[in-house]
């Protein structure tokens, strides 16, 4: 049957292929269901059913299998705020991490932004050791702050991001955070938060063009 592994990764990564073989299956389920209970059916037109189903199941949880990452690859659980390191099936390390809050800032009807995490399936497309944070135009309407130039050197912050950072692309960072405290809690602006082992295992982990899935 499908472990743990699958349920974790595979809700977000290959919701769309399950649900395709799911819905696949459930003629097969409302014809046994109906034949059941119609008079006059044999027991083995029932075992040759069932026996039916228990090979597509069999066949669905071998191409999630055969779809799991051999290397290591991280899982985000937004809904509860926790990161699961894998290294093919095996847990490597599971613990809390933060995620988007679901704000939105206003500055205007042309000029808002929502900050949540980005759900689905991401590869880690650069990794930096000591991150300096550019700050986008958000973190001054937040602070009620002039927008200053694109380069402007009050757009630059060192030691805000922790040792490491990891991008997904589109300004999507995994990185360390200043206020641990809040870690397990939905309060980033769409990054993903980590304490600083659990950064610098992350880091150390995953190679460039590791996958991750956020679900």
């Amino acid at each position: 049957m499908i472990t743990k592994v699958h349920k974790s990764v595979w809700i977000s990564a290959s919701v769309v292929a399950v649900f395709v073989v799911l819905f696949n299956l459930q003629p097969l389920a409302i014809a046994l269901a109906t034949i059941s209970w119609s008079p006059g059916v044999s027991d083995s037109t029932l075992m040759a059913l069932e026996h039916t189903g228990q090979k597509e199941l069999k066949e669905l949880d071998q191409k999630l299998r055969a779809n799991v990452p051999k290397g290591h690859y991280l899982v985000v659980n937004s809904t509860v705020n926790e990161f699961y390191l894998y290294k093919g099936e095996q847990m490597v390390k599971k613990d809390i991490c933060s995620t988007g809050s679901y704000v939105l800032l206003k500055k205007s009807e042309k000029e808002k932004w929502m900050f949540k995490t980005p759900k689905g399936e991401f590869r880690i497309r650069n990794k930096t050791k000591d991150p300096v944070w550019k700050k986008p135009d958000w973190a001054f309407v937040e602070e009620g702050l002039p927008v200053p130039s694109a380069n402007h050197p009050s757009r630059f912050e060192y030691g805000v991001l922790g040792d490491y950072s990891l991008s997904l692309g589109d300004g999507y960072l995994i990185h360390g955070t200043l206020f641990q405290r809040f870690l397990g809690l939905p309060v980033t602006h769409g990054c993903i938060r980590l304490d600083d082992e659990n950064l610098e295992l992350v880091y150390k982990s995953l190679p460039m063009g590791s996958k991750v899935f956020i679900f």
